[in-house]
């Protein structure tokens, strides 16, 4: 199988070129797709030689997607210390300590700036480390919305303190027509629940040489941001999606689950496909019209798909009465693609499709997920533990929950 290195050499760095291999791959899929439903009807049996074809196939659409989507954020990404952004006097001071503090060791310059700003007691100091510089820290936060899938479309909330608490109506005030003259009754009061964000410590390690700490070419910022962001990443998008709330963000997946026609407030509602560990066999799609009309109307204009790769493979193969696919490509790199005329985001933090899965999700998660970002990204040098390696102790903190439960459905593959 082709690499992404391969694909990204074979487009020439294109981000045109990397789009078109993926729309040449994906007509591909569809003629080898139709050719195995024929066989299907001709003989009742799928020629292996066609699966394996067509799942070669699937996998080159996954990679030539990835391919032209990287290279489209490449194409988009600032480098830090590019000018794009107007720097005062005391961020240039506070980025050039902190590279003292990076290269050499010196902690002389960075500890008065950081006192200076009374930032002592609660970021910086020899146990939690020194706060990096807010560019960097932008840079953090920006790739991790390009890598991380629920970063994309969830709710992204900045705040100073340790927990972000937010009321939530679960009733709306009431209201209604009167004339104008006429008396005004007194109207009832909303119920309001407080829900509770607290911000859990997550950490990366990356080491560097001293040969590499010793290159005045090395830009230290974007070394920082490039060893830790996907390292980030990949605990933060796993967390949102499974995480148990213990030391972590709580991901949609943990709360209670409920037969939709029972959904009540603090559950997230579901169907089922009607099968154990799978799609009906006639007309699989709609159990995932039904998904989609589980959410009321204001909540479906913003809503997106969520499922892994494999669940995906799955749904490609689908059709409508019509004869058209009901997953359709994106229309452009960067672009999510469709299903159903909602946008698909891919997550490998879904459960794979088994007995009792929930492994589809579909919602308004811009509404229905909240991630809390505690401003601040520190780093402690440490050049002790493994000669000799220096290595540099990274921690931001991050929270996470639903904040609105009927803005997120699942898809149970059970009976």
């Amino acid at each position: 199988m082709t690499d992404n290195t391969d694909l990204e050499t074979k487009a020439g760095g294109s981000v045109g070129e990397a789009f078109e291999e993926f729309m040449r791959a994906f007509e591909a899929y569809k003629d080898t797709n139709d050719e195995r439903l024929t066989e299907l009807e001709r003989r009742a049996a799928a020629d292996p030689l066609i699966d394996d074809k067509l799942a070669r196939l699937d996998r080159a659409l996954d990679e030539t997607k990835r391919v032209a989507d990287r290279l489209a954020i490449k194409a988009q990404r600032p480098h830090l210390g590019s000018g794009a952004v107007l720097e005062t006097a005391d961020v240039r001071e506070h980025r050039r300590a902190f590279e003292d503090y990076v290269r050499k060791g010196e902690t002389g310059n960075l500890s008065w700036l950081e006192a200076k700003a009374l930032a002592v007691s609660t970021n910086s100091g020899a146990d939690g480390g020194y706060l990096v510089p807010s560019e960097t820290e932008r840079a953090v936060i920006s790739a991790l919305k390009n890598i991380s899938p629920m970063r994309a479309i969830a709710s992204v909330r900045q705040v100073s303190g340790s927990v972000y608490k937010k009321p939530f109506a679960t009733s709306g005030f009431a209201t209604g027509w009167v004339a104008e003259t006429a008396a005004r009754t007194e109207t009832n009061t909303p119920t309001l629940q407080e829900l509770s964000f607290p911000t859990m410590e997550l950490y990366a390690m990356p080491a560097a040489t001293a040969t590499l700490l010793d290159d005045s070419a090395v830009n230290i910022d974007e070394w920082i941001a490039e060893e830790v962001r996907d390292t980030f990443a990949q605990q933060e998008g796993t967390a949102f999606v499974s995480g148990d709330g213990s030391n972590k963000p709580k991901g949609f997946l943990t709360y209670t689950k409920v037969a939709d026609g029972s959904w009540s407030w603090g559950n997230i509602g579901c169907i089922k496909t009607g099968v154990d560990g799978g799609f009906s066999a006639s007309d699989p799609g709609h159990k995932l019209i039904d998904l989609i009309y589980t959410l009321k109307a204001g909540y479906r204009t913003g809503a997106t798909f969520i499922f892994n790769r494999g669940t995906q493979a799955a749904i490609r193969k689908m059709k409508d009465g019509d004869g058209h696919y009901i997953w359709q490509p994106a229309a452009a790199a960067g672009e999510p693609s469709l299903l159903m005329g909602y946008p698909v985001v891919e997550s490998e933090d879904m459960p794979t499709i088994a007995n009792d899965s929930y492994s589809v999700a579909f919602g308004d998660f811009r509404r229905g997920y909240l991630i809390v970002d505690r401003v601040g990204i520190r780093v402690l040098r440490d050049p002790y533990s493994s000669k000799p390696y220096v290595l540099f102790y990274t921690t931001k903190r991050v929270g996470g929950g639903v904040q609105d439960f009927n803005a997120i459905k699942l898809l149970q593959f059970a009976e």
